[in-house]
C-alpha cells in the first residue's frame, strides 16, 4: 500500500541524511562537480555505466525536466530516460495491474544529438501501463546471470541476525 510505504522511516543516520539532503538536493554538488568522496570531486559524468533514468511528470520534489539533464550530464554509451505519470512517489510506485497509468520512453546513445525536453515529450508517445515491466527488461538485458551472494559476515565480524533484520518489523 503506496500510504504505508510512504509513512516509512528513511533508516538513515541523522548526519548521513542532512548530508544527502543538503549536497545531492539542495546544493546540487554531484550535478556541479562539488561532491568529495576521499577528498575528490566526483560527477556524474564519472559514471562509466549505462543510465536509466526515471522521472515523473507531477514531481514536486524532482521536477522531470531536471531528471532529464541527465542526457547532458552523463557521459556514458546510453541513456535511458523513462518518463511515468503520477507524482513522487506513485509515479513510482505504479505496480503492473494499476489503472490509468503510463509513460513515454527512450534511449539516447553517445552518437546520437542531444533533442530538448519539449521535442522529446513531443516525439515520444505515451504507452499505457506500468513503466515496471520496461525497467526489468532493461535489467535484465544489462545484467549477468544471477550468482550466489557471499557468504555473510567473517570470523571477526559474524552477522548480528538473520535477514532482513528486526528493524524492517519495528513500528
Amino acid at each position: 500500500d503506496l500510504m504505508a510505504w510512504n509513512a516509512d522511516q528513511t533508516r538513515m543516520p541523522s548526519r548521513m541524511h542532512s548530508e544527502y539532503l543538503r549536497q545531492l538536493f539542495l546544493d546540487n554538488d554531484l550535478a556541479e562537480g562539488r561532491l568529495q568522496v576521499d577528498d575528490r570531486p566526483v560527477t556524474v559524468s564519472d559514471v562509466r555505466a549505462p543510465i536509466f533514468a526515471v522521472g515523473t511528470e507531477k514531481d514536486h520534489v524532482a521536477p522531470w525536466h531536471s531528471v532529464y539533464k541527465i542526457n547532458l550530464l552523463a557521459d556514458v554509451d546510453e541513456v535511458t530516460f523513462l518518463l511515468t505519470s503520477g507524482g513522487h512517489n506513485a509515479g513510482i510506485v505504479s505496480e503492473p495491474g494499476h489503472r490509468h497509468r503510463h509513460y513515454r520512453c527512450a534511449t539516447r546513445v553517445e552518437s546520437e544529438h542531444y533533442i530538448d525536453p519539449a521535442t522529446w515529450i513531443r516525439t515520444h508517445a505515451p504507452q499505457d501501463g506500468s513503466w515496471w515491466p520496461v525497467w526489468q527488461h532493461w535489467l535484465e538485458s544489462h545484467s549477468t546471470g544471477k550468482t550466489l551472494p557471499p557468504p555473510m559476515g567473517s570470523p571477526t565480524h559474524p552477522p548480528l541476525e538473520q535477514a532482513p533484520g528486526r528493524y524492517v518489523f519495528e513500528s
